[in-house]
């Protein structure tokens, strides 16, 4: 997953929500700015406030080790 899947999928959750890109900004703390450029996979953007962004709307990030996949492709 890369800047501009997960920009993608915040977009995606924000529109599913039917919120403006104003409103969400309002409710994650954060300026209408940064929700454009973490919409369009800006690779400089704050972690921090990508994640605050993502908990506003409900979504979760995952984390897998190389163990985790290989355990998932074993029968």
């Amino acid at each position: 997953m890369d800047a501009t899947e997960i920009g993608f999928l915040i977009r995606q959750e924000r529109k599913k929500q039917k919120l403006t890109q104003e409103q969400l900004a309002a409710l994650a703390g954060v300026g209408v700015r940064f929700i454009r450029e973490v919409e369009h996979g800006k690779l400089t953007c704050q972690l921090a406030l990508v994640l605050q962004v993502m908990q506003t709307l409900g979504l979760k990030l995952g984390i897998k080790t190389p163990d985790d996949r290989l355990q998932e492709r074993s029968p």
